[in-house]
C-alpha cells in the first residue's frame, strides 16, 4: 500500500525538497502540503495522511498545538516532528502530545523514507540513541515528573512491566525479545497490551509514560 504522507513547514524550500525526495521513494506518496499548524489540521481531515511530517516552530499555530489537536481528532494519522536541532525543548513536548518521533531536518532521504515507514507501520520512532538522550534531557528539565499512577501500573503483570522498561530504555521489539528468550510475536503482544491497558497511543507515548510516571529515572 502506498504510504500518504502530509508535510507541514513554513518555509517553502523545506517542503518541496522534502516533497521531492518522498516522492522519489517507492511506496510514498506527499498528498498535500501546508504552511503553519492551523492549515495542516485541515488538510488532515481533509487528505486523511496516514503520515504528518510536521515542523515544530510555525506562525498562526505551532506544531506543538497542531499535533495535540490531530492525535486528540478522529484520525489514524501518524505525526513525525521535524527538528533543526536534535535537542529543541519542544520536541519532548510534542512527544508527550502524541507524535509518534521525530526526524532532524538535514536527515539523508534513506532516513527520511525509513522514518516515515516505520511510523506508518504503527511503530514508534524510538531509537535507541538521539530519540532516547533527548527523551532522558527533556525528562530532566520539564516539569518534575508526576507521581506513579498506581490504577496506571498496577493493571500491567509483572512481565509487561518489564517489557515497558525496556521500550523506555529505546529497545526495539527484536532487542527485548533477545533480552528476554522469548519469541518477538510474544513482544509484540505485550507491548500492545500494554498500550491498552495505559491507554496510550504507541511505543514513544509508553516511554514518555515511563519516565514521568517514574518507573523509569534518567541515569
Amino acid at each position: 500500500m502506498t504510504i500518504k504522507v502530509l508535510i507541514v513547514d513554513d518555509q517553502m524550500m523545506v517542503r518541496e525538497g522534502f516533497s521531492v525526495l518522498l516522492n522519489a521513494m517507492d511506496g510514498i506518496e506527499v498528498v498535500g502540503e501546508a504552511v503553519d499548524g492551523r492549515e495542516a489540521i485541515a488538510k488532515v481531515a481533509a487528505l486523511r495522511p496516514d503520515v504528518v511530517l510536521m515542523d515544530i516552530r510555525m506562525p498562526v499555530m505551532n506544531g506543538l498545538e497542531a499535533t495535540r489537536e490531530i492525535v486528540a481528532s478522529d484520525t489514524d494519522a501518524k505525526v513525525l516532528v521535524l527538528t533543526t536541532f536534535d535537542l529543541d525543548e519542544y520536541v519532548y513536548q510534542a512527544l508527550r502530545a502524541g507524535a509518534s518521533g521525530f526526524l532532524l531536518k538535514d536527515a539523508s532521504a534513506r532516513q527520511l523514507a525509513e522514518g516515515v515507514r516505520v511510523v506508518a507501520s504503527g511503530e514508534a520512532l524510538l531509537a535507541p540513541t538521539v530519540t532516547k538522550r533527548l527523551i532522558l534531557e527533556f525528562s530532566k528539565l520539564s516539569t518534575p515528573p508526576k507521581p506513579a499512577d498506581p490504577a496506571g501500573i498496577g493493571e500491567l503483570t509483572e512481565r509487561e512491566t518489564e517489557v515497558l522498561v525496556l521500550i523506555a530504555q529505546g529497545l526495539s521489539n527484536a532487542e527485548i525479545a533477545d533480552r528476554l528468550i522469548v519469541a518477538e510475536s510474544t513482544i509484540k503482544t505485550h507491548v500492545s497490551r500494554i498500550l491498552v491497558k495505559l491507554g496510550l497511543r504507541d511505543r514513544t507515548q509508553a516511554a514518555v509514560f515511563a519516565y514521568e510516571t517514574r518507573l523509569v529515572t534518567p541515569a
